[in-house]
């Protein structure tokens, strides 16, 4: 039987969903299938997947542009002799399920976020026609996605994101250096959040509600990521905030960032999948303060492994907070349960084991 899956992806950007990708790849290629990649021109997937050692094409994913990439999709597809088809993002779905269908291969949708989708014959084609078979990120999304589109639950399976152990090992003494690098005491309680800093990452309720505690002795916040880092800079100025919250920028390896935090925030407003942060955070033994947007539930479990929120709320955050800072022995139940909830679920090895079984299913339709 021939094992060559075909990745698309028409996002150019560089993030979770693209991570991940290259992260499956590298462990289906261990199993002894062969990836190749098909990328939005400029993409840095196509970048990063050649470093690693594996085929990546370039193409334009745009509407404009898709009677031409159907064409090459179509060569790709027959030249490499592609066995089946994981389609990512809107506009590759769209176009590369197309090229599948006219090559009769099979096809696997990837729905990496947790927005809810269009619904209607949008769903019915996206969904319904142009894949056999849908992987989401989130189980939240799964029940939506059957309903809208008609394809039967058998057909749908979340597959969260897992943490790969070996890029997260970092030691006591990586922590401490962080904080100091922050000019955080060891006797402070430190509450990290880790991003690409958007709209939608409940940033602006970070802000508000280390605004609400500002007068507490001892408390700091610290915001790691790249992204929109200016916008939350100057709210942070506006706010007065001063030295007791902190600005990382994006780090390549969070590890030891994530090592000094006391306790970990992520209060996602839309959008989330199973987040890479909170499930790092929560292998890493941290407690967890967390909305219930998409897949964020599934990992801080209210009263378990941390505390549930609701978005927009910054106060809860600041009770969840005090919380936290006041009672170590709560910090550290919630850090072994959330440890041992990542090992249990959450791994890389989970990951691959699971996609390898929907593959292997797709593959003999």
């Amino acid at each position: 039987m021939d094992r060559t899956i075909f990745h698309l992806e028409a996002s150019p950007g560089w993030g979770g969903q693209e991570i991940r990708i290259l992260r499956e790849a590298q462990g289906m290629r261990q199993r002894g299938y062969r990836v190749i990649f098909a990328v939005m021109n400029g993409g840095r997937l196509a970048e990063e997947a050649r470093k690693e050692g594996f085929v990546a094409y370039e193409l334009n994913f745009q509407k404009g542009a898709w009677p031409y990439t159907l064409g090459r999709l179509v060569h790709l597809i027959r030249k490499e002799k592609v066995s089946l088809v994981n389609t990512h993002s809107s506009l590759d779905s769209w176009i590369g399920g197309l090229a599948a269908r006219l090559c009769r291969v099979p096809i696997v949708r990837t729905r990496h976020l947790s927005t809810q989708n269009k619904g209607g014959l949008n769903s019915r084609l996206l969904y319904g026609k142009l894949a056999d078979f849908v992987v989401t990120t989130c189980a939240a999304i799964v029940p939506e996605i059957s309903q809208k589109s008609g394809k039967p639950l058998s057909c749908i399976k979340s597959v969260p994101t897992g943490v790969d152990p070996l890029r997260m090992e970092a030691s006591e003494e990586e922590g401490k250096a962080f904080r100091r690098f922050l000019g955080v005491a060891d006797t402070d309680f430190l509450i990290g959040t880790a991003c690409f800093m958007r709209s939608w990452k409940g940033l602006g309720d970070f802000l508000d509600a280390a605004l609400l505690l500002q007068a507490t002795p001892g408390l700091k916040w610290v915001i790691i990521g790249g992204g929109h880092q200016e916008t939350y800079r100057k709210r942070a100025s506006e706010l007065g905030l001063g030295n007791s919250l902190h600005f990382t920028g994006h780090l390549s390896n969070p590890a030891a960032a994530l090592r000094g935090l006391d306790a970990f925030a992520l209060l996602s407003t839309a959008h989330e999948g199973v987040s890479q942060a909170i499930l790092q955070a929560a292998y890493l033994k941290k407690p967890l303060i967390a909305t219930h947007t998409g897949g964020l539930s599934e990992v801080c479990l209210d009263g378990r492994t941390g505390i549930q929120v609701p978005t927009f709320s910054p106060e809860k955050v600041a009770d969840a907070a005090l919380l936290l800072m006041k009672d170590k022995e709560l910090c550290r139940i919630y850090g072994e349960k959330g440890r041992e909830l990542v090992l249990s679920r959450f791994t890389l090895k989970k990951t691959i084991d699971e996609m390898e079984d929907v593959y292997r299913k797709v593959m003999k339709c």
